[in-house]
């Protein structure tokens, strides 16, 4: 089974189509770190307490998780460029929602909504990414170029939003990204390639609903447990998360097209791929999301300062993404030792609490980044070569679910982390958890 690739003009060059397809995730990126670095304005400003700052943080990561799978089926069946596209001017509109909201329910709701929209951008772009490169060496350099977005969009997203915060206020960079997505709207149109799966499958609305209500109510139930865990809306929730997911596995299990092939779990690219994406969103991206706030919290850094923070170790995941293509390694075996360095990087960032020091921190931002650098391009590699090469969509869907999956609940654990053990404490479990994560995929590689 192949991909098919509907005639496009004569002059349209893989650079350009590369060019566009990576301005999909640094869209993505840059307006998911903004509130890194400006949700205290963002919270003073909507007059947020502090169960909602967590919202202004994650409420994206809720828009991610619940419909990657589907628009990468979306986009699988009905075409590639099609769902980019019209995730493009979604997220545009959300992004203007979100820049005028009045108060914190209608921030996170424009979030939700941009969160939608970047699922259709990233399955969309790596759907056709794996029907326009299908060589091994060119997929190989286009997916480190791919990766390397993910580092860049934090760093500048991070340096933007220090910057239009003190120019504009703290909507600033809405506006921005705003314009920016229409304008990939408009040449996503024009140049790009459209692509589908040849044996186009029916949607699975019962999936769709058992899997996005189970993650809602799994984030809302963590968000709130912060506040107490024995709260029986806290405990009503978390039990039908489970409740929720449990019924998304029989559905996949017993539908005849479902959108997520149970027996693409048979393979052990597969699943390092998806599990490396959760551990990655829980323990890498989750604990660098929230320490921003912790620090801002703390007054130990203003918005400026932690702007060079996420911009050190934004730097580091940006230049290692470029480079790991020419790492002799396979892409699961560089998830591995991306996972390690990522996991010491937290290790060496214990301390920095208690008293900072740019001596101290710089060095540590410097590994954990070069970690979570070398993560994003094996994760994509793995989310293309790890499916038939028709379900493009698919294996980028569930790749991303599971790493905002990952997040979502990952930013409220360490949250809840903090509060328990502080910082330090956070910072050596989510170590342990990566460091773990990596042993098992060691041992799982040598099955594929």
């Amino acid at each position: 089974m192949t991909a098919t690739l509907a005639p496009t003009r004569p002059t349209t060059r893989t650079g350009t189509v590369l060019a566009l397809l990576c301005a999909a995730p640094l869209l993505v990126i840059l307006n998911y770190s903004t509130p890194l670095i400006l949700a205290p304005q963002t919270a003073a400003h909507l007059h947020a307490g502090e169960t909602g700052q967590t919202w202004i943080i994650n409420a994206i990561s809720l828009g991610l998780a619940v419909p990657l799978l589907t628009s990468g089926n979306l986009a699988d069946n009905h075409g590639r460029r099609r769902v980019l596209t019209a995730g493009a001017w979604l997220f545009a509109a959300a992004v203007l929602l979100a820049a005028l909201a009045p108060n914190t329910a209608v921030f996170a709701t424009a979030r939700v909504i941009q969160g939608a929209a970047s699922a259709a951008l990233l399955t969309a772009s790596l759907g056709i990414m794996g029907a326009v490169f299908t060589g091994p060496d060119e997929r190989r350099r286009a997916t480190a170029v791919y990766g390397a977005m993910m580092g860049l969009g934090v760093g500048a997203g991070a340096v933007l939003a220090a910057g239009l915060d003190a120019a504009l206020g703290w909507n600033g960079p809405y506006w921005l990204y705003a314009a920016a997505a229409a304008a990939l709207a408009v040449a996503g149109r024009l140049v790009l390639p459209e692509s589908r799966a040849e044996h186009p499958r029916r949607a699975d609305i019962a999936g769709t609903v058992t899997l996005g209500l189970g993650v809602a109510a799994l984030m809302s139930g963590l968000t709130l447990g912060r506040q107490d865990w024995s709260d029986p809306v806290v405990v009503a929730l978390l039990a039908a998360a489970a409740v929720c997911s449990a019924a998304f596995i029989v559905v996949q299990l017993r539908a005849r097209e479902p959108m997520l092939d149970p027996g693409l779990f048979a393979r052990p690219a597969f699943l390092i791929a998806s599990l490396g994406a959760l551990a990655t969103g829980i323990a890498v991206i989750s604990m660098m999301s929230y320490l921003p706030t912790v620090y801002q919290s703390d007054s130990v850094l203003g918005s400026v300062e932690t702007a060079v923070v996420v911009a050190l170790w934004s730097t580091a995941a940006f230049v290692v993404s470029l480079q790991v293509k020419r790492f002799n390694l396979t892409p699961a075996m560089l998830l591995v030792l991306a996972l390690v360095v990522a996991g010491a990087g937290s290790a060496l960032l214990t301390g920095l609490s208690d008293g900072w020091s740019w001596w101290h921190a710089a060095p540590a931002l410097l590994v954990a980044g070069a970690g979570y650098g070398a993560a994003n391009p094996a994760l994509t590699r793995l989310s293309i070569d790890s499916v038939p090469a028709d379900r493009g969509g698919m294996g980028s869907g569930v790749n991303n679910t599971m790493r905002y999956i990952g997040t979502a609940a990952g930013i409220p654990i360490v949250a809840t982390l903090v509060d328990a053990t502080g910082t330090d404490g956070a910072l050596w479990t989510c170590a342990a958890l990566a460091v773990a994560a990596a042993a098992g995929f060691a041992l799982l590689s040598r099955r594929a």
